[in-house]
């Protein structure tokens, strides 16, 4: 039974070196360079922006964390998140999980759609709602192919295709950094540490550490027993952390460079216009080849994840519902939304919400009831006794409900997002300390009524 649960010794073959690795290269993406622009939005200087971009990639520090539980269990992350939750409450991460891949595969869509309008205006002179829409079916058609092409194939293609927008983006780097007016970029005044500054760290925290937690037991299950657990969770964190880190720079300097990146319904023109023609083209060209892979992966997750929640269906139905679902979101997001950079930063924001409770409750709950005595796997067998724990429940809806409550879009407002509140993404920070509060508590309070 433990087999069910437990990675098998024979496939905990994984070292922190390709830890390392593994989380270098899933944190080097065009998207970087797009949050990057966003911290310019709140207004900081350029020293408050680079310390907005140290805090968001050290938010990796939860993902090389959780990592470390896995190692220590040999559990992934949903099956240890039966723990807290219950085998039924457990639907909750798993649909948030699903919310995470669809709203992530559905960004990919628009982007891919937005480079390749890029390549028909500047290579072909035409632009307008057609060209959009002959865009976005070549995108979602090479997707589509992509697919039937071997797993292990398609993972070197993407490798490859990584490590060369890595490298380009580090040319990308240096033709900015070249070209800044350094004195206008270090003479802005700073901004507001409430009102800008923790805004600006909680959406960045949550499009990186905070969105990738729930995946950091994955990883960690399927390292080597023998591996140090330091070595797993600076492995995690810091080989997340260089690649992002140098990628928000670049959108933080792009951003001061040209100011209406942050409301263009297009970014990557700003991109491309931002560099010289040629690396503009391949640059943005390599990020659509990078993009592929990442979306055929999340087609391929989201069904999986379907079938945790018991909902079972074939690859081909599960293809077609996922890819309504992506293309429905993008003609949302290409032809009614005013900025795709709005867009973008609402489903940060209000995924981030979600996220950060469920990593406050289970994160809590390790350190409060697992840390010493480890996982009990009989609360982690599907037809055990555990099968809802309502105060983990309760302390993730309150959280997420107070989130909610303080925050405001332009898909709803909040009662109480208002003044400090207003205009920002502080509900994922507050949604984080709320949940975290209300499980010590009841954790606490359970531990000490069992003592007694």
């Amino acid at each position: 039974m433990n087999n069910e649960i437990q990675v098998p010794d024979n496939q905990r073959r994984s070292t922190p070196r390709d830890l390392f690795f593994i989380w270098f290269a899933n944190n080097i993406g065009i998207l970087g360079i797009v949050m990057g622009t966003m911290i310019v939005g709140y207004e900081l200087n350029f020293y408050q922006s680079l310390m907005v971009a140290a805090l968001g990639a050290g938010s990796f520090a939860l993902v090389g964390w959780i990592g470390v539980i896995g190692q220590k269990t040999g559990i992934t992350t949903f099956v240890l998140s039966r723990a807290p939750f219950g085998i039924k409450g457990n639907i909750i991460p798993n649909f948030v999980a699903w919310l995470n891949l669809i709203g992530w595969l559905a960004v990919n869509i628009v982007t891919g759609t937005l480079i390749l309008n890029v390549f028909f205006q500047n290579l072909l002179g035409i632009e307008g709602t057609f060209v959009t829409l002959f865009s976005l079916a070549i995108f979602v058609a090479l997707v589509l192919l992509s697919g039937r092409i071997d797993a292990n194939r398609l993972a070197k293609v993407q490798t490859i295709l990584t490590y060369v927008f890595g490298a380009l983006t580090l040319l990308v780097l240096w033709v900015l950094l070249r070209d800044a007016n350094w004195g206008e970029l270090l003479a802005r005044p700073a901004g507001g540490w409430a009102s800008g500054f923790w805004p600006a760290v909680s959406i960045i925290a949550a499009g990186t550490g905070i969105n990738w937690a729930i995946a950091g037991a994955d990883y960690g299950a399927y390292q080597k027993q023998t591996a140090a657990h330091s070595s797993v969770f600076w492995s995690t964190t810091i080989g997340a952390f260089i690649p992002l880190f140098v990628i928000l720079t670049a959108g933080i300097i792009l951003g001061n460079m040209h100011p209406a990146f942050i409301t263009a319904a297009n970014p990557m023109l700003d991109i491309h216009a931002a560099l010289p023609s040629g690396l503009g083209l391949v640059y943005l060209l390599t990020a659509v080849g990078g993009l592929i892979p990442q979306c055929i992966v999340s087609l391929q997750s989201a069904n999986m994840n379907l079938a945790s929640l018991n909902i079972h269906m074939s690859q081909k139905t599960s293809m077609l519902l996922h890819g309504l679902l992506m293309v429905t979101i993008a003609l949302y997001v290409l032809f009614f939304s005013a900025s795709f950079l709005s867009i973008f930063e609402t489903f940060l924001g209000l995924l981030g919400i979600l996220l950060a409770a469920w990593a406050a409750v289970f994160l809590v709950d390790y350190l409060i009831n697992r840390r010493q005595k480890g996982y009990n796997l009989e609360l982690l067998k599907v037809k055990g006794p555990n099968q809802a724990n309502w105060p983990a429940i309760s302390s993730w809806l309150v959280g997420v409900g107070t989130g909610f409550l303080f925050t405001n879009n332009q898909f709803f407002t909040g009662p109480f997002a208002t003044g400090l509140f207003a205009d920002n993404s502080l509900g994922v920070l507050l949604a984080m300390i709320v949940s975290a509060t209300l499980m010590w508590l009841t954790s606490t309070v359970r531990r000490g009524h069992h003592a007694s």
